[in-house]
């Protein structure tokens, strides 16, 4: 990018002078000053703690500067965590006080903050309704925030147990060609539920949890004919449900209980003329107190910036896949 002199600058300090958190802020190489200057189309230079940066967008640029800089201060400036503050600031919201409950949650590991107004909504969606369901594409944070609501919940005894379910429809796979009995064979479908958990709560805790029923994984067969009590039931993975599975399902939910559902329309591996419980529960649910739909979309996808390119591609396409 060539500069011009009659394109916007902006020359600023960025206080206190501290090598250690500019060094943080910039990253190895600059490489966070140079996704910054990708993201934004804008030149950075930077002479000291004083920062030049030219462009269209060079306003936005020193506001985000700014704010990394301050984050720089106690936690580590990745190049995720560019993208996340560049992905609050495309939202248009304005960003969120972690210290504030409605806008994270806490957890033993630490906090973890919503970003972005969908993921606001969802939060409040999960603490003040009995049944929430999070719909929209892969890397929006529906299931990692649903799980983390949970364990929120069980830590503070609001409940008594987390209960993680999951179809076991495969994308293409057979199960049968999988070695063990089925619970061996559901587990690397679980899989994505347990990484959070282990992340949220450590390996050793959630062992615990898990051999003493306080935690349980199951596949969605598993939970005919039962009622869950003071629970908080988490359906991952529901575009793969039935209209009957879904059926089934929701009315597992027992007094003192909290269930989230999420999935993806877009992603339903069902056989060709199965009809996906999620799509159909859409327009059976809408409007019934108690329940409430958070719709994410392209714009919340908080993964690599190229997750959220791919979805937009396949979203202009109108793809079904």
């Amino acid at each position: 990018m060539a500069s011009s002199a009659s394109e916007p600058q902006r020359e600023f300090d960025l206080e206190p002078t501290d090598n250690a958190r500019l060094a943080n802020l910039c990253g190895p190489l600059d490489e966070n000053l140079r996704l910054l200057e990708s993201r934004l189309d804008v030149q950075i230079r930077r002479r000291g703690d004083t920062f030049r940066v030219i462009g269209a967008q060079a306003e936005n640029a020193e506001n985000t500067l700014r704010e990394l800089f301050d984050l720089a201060k106690n936690e580590e400036v990745t190049p995720e965590r560019v993208h996340l503050a560049l992905h609050e600031r495309e939202s248009g919201q304005p960003a969120a006080d972690p210290d504030q409950q409605e806008n994270g949650v806490r957890v033993p590991r630490g906090g973890i903050r919503a970003r972005g107004a969908h993921q606001r909504d969802y939060l409040a969606h999960i603490r003040n309704r009995d049944l929430t369901f999070g719909i929209g594409p892969a890397g929006t944070g529906k299931t990692y925030l649903a799980v983390a609501c949970a364990v929120e919940a069980l830590q503070a005894d609001r409940i008594r147990r987390i209960v993680l379910v999951r179809p076991a429809v495969e994308a293409g796979e057979r199960l049968g060609f999988l070695p063990g009995d089925l619970t061996q064979k559901v587990d690397p479908y679980l899989r994505p539920m347990y990484d959070a958990l282990y992340e949220m709560m450590g390996f050793d805790r959630v062992a615990r949890f898990i051999e003493r029923n306080v935690i349980e994984v199951a596949p969605l067969a598993f939970m005919r004919g039962r009622s869950l009590n003071e629970s908080f039931i988490i359906l991952d993975e529901a575009q793969n449900t039935t209209v009957e599975q879904m059926k089934m399902f929701l009315t597992r939910i027992g007094f003192g209980s909290r269930a989230v559902v999420t999935g993806d329309v877009t992603q339903t591996d069902l056989p060709a003329g199965r009809q996906s419980g999620l799509r159909h529960v859409i327009d059976v649910l809408r409007g019934v107190e108690g329940v409430a739909f958070t719709f994410f979309d392209a714009q919340d996808v908080v993964r690599h910036p190229l997750v959220q390119r791919i979805v937009q591609a396949y979203e202009a396409r109108g793809s079904s896949e």
